[in-house]
């Protein structure tokens, strides 16, 4: 295409977080001539208040494009088309107001989790806690980076996996449960009146784990592979 993607664009002190771009027609397109993108290392669980939103839109509206993806692949709120004379400014800005950059390049990428705890009824592990808690111990390796290549870590509450931690990830943090699989045989025969449990629970388990007489609800607990499909049914 005519964008030339990379080169040696960022702010002082910083070895990633910014992603240079360039059109290779700036004489025909002087207004492109550099959109370059900003990556801003996102809370965990993504959460942001409108205030904070907005605080970050207007230092952006004040010196980029105002584009955004909320949220590229690897996690960051990513702003997109800026200028390379004004990159220190919108690191000052931001970093004033108690944001950072995010990972880029050969490095370790910004950590990111589903929203866990806080949100969903399956979460087994606290994602927002391990996603804050590796973010700050490995800052440095975001901002310098030392890896040959990109790294990636991401963490969900359960194999239901809302991040794409598997798909996504260098690293993939998935919570599950421990000690034995309890079932509440009422609520399975109440369940069995409008579900065929035999059908789309107990045959669709992928270790066959399970099985239905009809009454009651066996599961091989040994045998179990903790995918979710039969709660989330």
């Amino acid at each position: 295409t005519h964008w030339k993607h990379g080169g040696i664009v960022g702010v002082l002190g910083y070895g990633g977080g910014v992603i240079g771009r360039y059109c290779d027609l700036p004489e025909e397109y002087p207004g492109v001539a550099h959109f370059h993108t900003v990556r801003i290392n996102q809370p965990a669980g993504f959460y942001y208040t409108s205030s904070a939103l907005r605080e970050l839109m207007d230092i952006w509206d004040k010196y980029g494009s105002g584009l955004t993806n909320m949220h590229g692949s690897t996690g960051d709120l990513v702003l997109l088309g800026t200028q390379t004379d004004k990159l220190e400014a919108i690191f000052a800005e931001t970093t004033a107001k108690g944001w950072d950059l995010g990972g880029s390049g050969s490095c370790l990428r910004t950590p990111s989790c589903c929203a866990g705890k806080s949100r969903c009824e399956f979460a087994n592990i606290d994602t927002m806690e391990i996603c804050d808690t590796l973010t700050h111990k490995f800052q440095d390796e975001l901002h310098r980076p030392a890896f040959p290549y990109k790294f990636k870590i991401k963490v969900s509450g359960c194999a239901n996996d809302c991040v794409a931690a598997i798909a996504r990830a260098d690293m993939s943090i998935i919570g599950t449960w421990r000690d034995s699989i309890r079932t509440d045989q009422a609520e399975v025969k109440n369940y069995s009146k409008s579900m065929n449990i035999a059908e789309e629970v107990v045959c669709m388990c992928p270790s066959k784990c399970m099985s239905f007489d009809g009454g009651t609800l066996k599961i091989q607990g040994e045998d179990c592979v903790r995918c979710m499909h039969c709660i989330n049914l």
